[in-house]
């Protein structure tokens, strides 16, 4: 294609040049120069072709006599972006008091002032040097202001002035002209003085932006919604909020998680539950499961009954079995929760387990035992190693129920291999 247009380009040319040779030849004009007793006779086809000769032997001089000045300036600009590359090497690995060298060298030519100060408040803060950093910040404001006033932000939302931060970003955030940087700023900076309300208007402008990818995106919304409705101040605020916000964000499992324990703060039981057993219907989330397991005491046997029944479905999900087990120590079930801990600990051990089976042998009056599975969820939550029980110290827990067990979404067991 691009052949095509050069060929054409070149007819086109010659179709003109052939035209204007045509109009000259049949008048090529008359200049007549007379200075000081001096007389020029030409015609003007001459006359422009001498003033051509003339101007490129002006601008070969000129180039010239720049060109010593010329290669001092390319070698600062050599030196400049070597330098840059150096300080951004150097802020990677580590070398913070290097990188700010560098990156200050880099920053005294002009085309790379801006990048080459930013970068050098990032070493300089990284470095422990924040009355430097915003110095440079403060000349990196001259160059490039929008950036400065992010990172201006980051570095006062670090040092503890959350609220400072959102307040300097707030005018632009208000007029929506924040870059996807500054709408993360921003959003960071709510959350941490307190105001989620304000840091729901950034998760907008960053979805539609596409500039964080999507698990970072759905982690900070998750933060975001759960922060928002857990700041909420009564059951009708509560309502309120849940209700105006979009489906999606009214069905992330950590927004699910904090509304159903805000509800049942506010006396809300019978919606919590309702809202945790339609979610676990539709996808089963460990928190919302744990959640469910530690609700208050109102319809819980017919919970109990619900959750046994998602074992069918579940099998292996330790979380559920968890959540069941505590159920039914709740309720003095000791022989019932006992099997349900022991697989889930088989499966998955966590120390919510280990307590609640402490529970179930503290509930059987054998405090010994007891004391070893308390002892064992401490252990465990510290990362240490537990010990074993003593009727199972040649070998971890085996109720004979622990094999794990696949089943499709309707409950029907699938055939090994």
């Amino acid at each position: 294609m691009k052949l095509w247009r050069w060929i054409v380009g070149l007819i086109l040319v010659a179709v003109l040049a052939a035209l204007a040779w045509h109009w000259v030849a049949d008048d090529p004009g008359y200049v007549l120069i007379h200075l000081r007793g001096t007389t020029l006779q030409m015609t003007v086809v001459t006359a422009v072709v001498l003033l051509l000769v003339a101007w490129a032997a002006i601008a070969f001089l000129v180039a010239l006599i720049r060109w010593p000045f010329g290669a001092m300036n390319r070698r600062h600009r050599r030196l400049s972006r070597r330098r840059l590359a150096d300080g951004l090497v150097a802020l990677i690995e580590g070398r913070h008091s290097e990188a700010e060298r560098d990156l200050n060298r880099a920053a005294r030519y002009p085309s790379v002032r801006g990048p080459a100060l930013l970068a050098a408040a990032e070493a300089a803060e990284r470095h422990g040097e924040s009355g430097r950093a915003i110095e440079t910040l403060d000349a990196a404001a001259q160059e490039t202001p929008r950036a400065a006033r992010i990172m201006r932000a980051r570095l006062m939302r670090r040092t503890g002035r959350a609220s400072e931060a959102a307040t300097l970003l707030a005018p632009e955030a208000n007029s929506g002209a924040l870059s996807p940087a500054g709408w993360i700023e921003f959003a960071e900076a709510s959350l941490a003085s307190g105001d989620p309300r304000s840091a729901i208007r950034a998760l907008e402008p960053l979805r539609k932006s596409g500039e964080i990818g999507a698990p970072a995106f759905n982690e900070l919304e998750s933060r975001v919604i759960t922060a928002a409705i857990l700041a909420t101040p009564d059951g009708a605020a509560l309502s309120a909020f849940c209700s105006q916000l979009p489906t999606g964000q009214r069905r992330l499992p950590a927004a699910i998680d904090a509304y159903a324990r805000q509800a049942m703060r506010f006396g809300q039981a019978m919606a919590a539950m309702d809202e945790i057993e339609s979610a676990l219907r539709r996808d089963g989330s460990p928190a919302l499961v744990t959640t469910y397991g530690t609700m208050g005491s109102e319809d819980l046997e017919q919970r109990l009954r619900r959750a046994e029944a998602w074992i069918d479905t579940h099998p292996n999900d330790a979380a559920l079995l968890t959540a069941v087990g505590r159920m039914c120590v709740r309720i003095h079930l000791w022989g019932k929760a006992k099997p349900y801990l022991e697989r889930a600990l088989a499966i998955e051990p966590s120390a919510a387990a280990w307590e609640a089976l402490g529970d179930v042998y503290l509930g059987e009056s054998q405090p010994e035992l007891a004391q070893r599975c308390y002892r064992n969820a401490f252990a465990l939550a510290r990362g240490e190693a537990v010990e074993n029980l003593p009727e199972v110290r040649n070998g971890r827990i085996d109720t004979r129920v622990s094999a794990v067990e696949e089943r499709d979404q309707h409950g029907v067991p699938r055939l090994s291999p």
